[in-house]
C-alpha cells in the first residue's frame, strides 16, 4: 500500500499557525502570506476558516491576526491526556496484579471513548486490549461510563453485538441512571458472548469525565464474585 501523501491545504494551514506562533506581534494578511510562502488570496480564505474555528483570532481594532483561544484548549487537553496516562500507569499494573485481568485506561472524545493504555492479563486465556480502539458505547462498561457522564450516542438503531446487548434506548437510559448512582458500570457478555467487564470514571474537580479505568476478562473466570472484587479494586484506585 503506498504511503498517503500529506494534504497540501492542511500543510498550508499549519504553516500559517506556525507563522503566528513565531511572531512577536499581531500580523496582517500580507505579512502572514509572505512569511508562510502562500499567496495572499489563499491565506485570506484559510484565515477565515481558522478564525471560525477559534484557532486564530482577528483583532477587530487593527484587522490583524493572532493565535486563537481554542489552541489553548487543545493544548491543555493534550497535556491532560499525557499526564493522565503517566499517572494511571502504576494503577493499571496494580489492578492487573490484584485481579489477574486486563486493565485499561480510556479517554473520552467526540462521540467516542478510546483506549490509550492497558496492562495485559498474564493468563494464557485473556481479554486482549488494543491501543486506539473505540469502545462500542452501549455494549461495554467503558462506553456506558462515558454515556452516563454526558457522552452521546449516534442517532439510529443500536447494534446488537450479542443476545445480551441492550438495544432499547429506554432500557439503556435506566441502566445509565443506575451507573451514575452507584459509580461504576459493567457489561456481561454484551459486546462478546464470553467476555465480561467493569469500569469506573475518572473525573476532575468540576465533575467532568477525563478518563475511564476498566477491567475485562473471560466470562468463565470473571464472573459475578470476581467482578464485585474487581469493582472494589477499581474504586480504591
Amino acid at each position: 500500500m503506498p504511503t498517503p501523501r500529506p494534504l497540501a491545504t492542511v500543510e498550508r494551514a499549519i504553516r500559517i499557525l506556525d507563522v503566528l506562533a513565531d511572531a512577536s506581534a499581531d500580523l496582517g494578511n500580507n505579512e502572514i502570506a509572505r512569511r508562510a510562502g502562500v499567496n495572499v488570496s489563499t491565506v485570506s480564505r484559510m484565515l477565515t476558516t481558522l478564525v471560525d474555528a477559534a484557532l486564530v483570532r482577528r483583532v477587530a481594532e487593527t484587522g490583524r491576526y493572532r493565535l486563537g483561544p481554542r489552541l489553548v484548549e487543545l493544548g491543555n487537553a493534550a497535556l491532560a491526556r499525557i499526564g493522565l496516562r503517566e499517572i494511571a500507569r502504576q494503577h493499571l499494573v496494580a489492578l492487573t496484579g490484584a485481579t489477574g485481568e486486563t486493565a485499561t485506561l480510556s479517554v473520552p472524545g467526540e462521540r467516542a471513548v478510546l483506549t490509550i493504555d492497558f496492562e495485559q492479563s498474564p493468563s494464557s486465556v485473556r481479554s486482549v486490549a488494543e491501543l486506539g480502539r473505540q469502545a462500542v458505547l452501549h455494549a461495554t462498561s467503558i462506553g456506558k461510563v462515558y454515556l452516563a457522564h454526558g457522552g452521546e450516542l449516534s442517532p439510529g438503531p443500536l447494534a446488537s453485538c450479542t443476545q445480551r446487548t441492550i438495544v432499547d434506548r429506554e432500557t439503556l437510559a435506566a441502566e445509565l441512571a443506575r451507573i451514575r448512582a452507584r459509580g461504576w458500570a459493567e457489561a456481561v457478555g454484551e459486546r462478546e458472548e464470553e467476555m465480561n467487564a467493569v469500569a469506573v470514571p475518572i473525573v476532575d474537580n468540576g465533575g467532568t469525565l477525563t478518563g475511564v479505568l476498566g477491567l475485562q476478562g473471560p466470562a468463565a473466570r470473571f464472573g459475578a464474585r470476581a467482578r464485585r472484587s474487581a469493582v472494589e479494586e477499581l474504586l480504591r484506585h
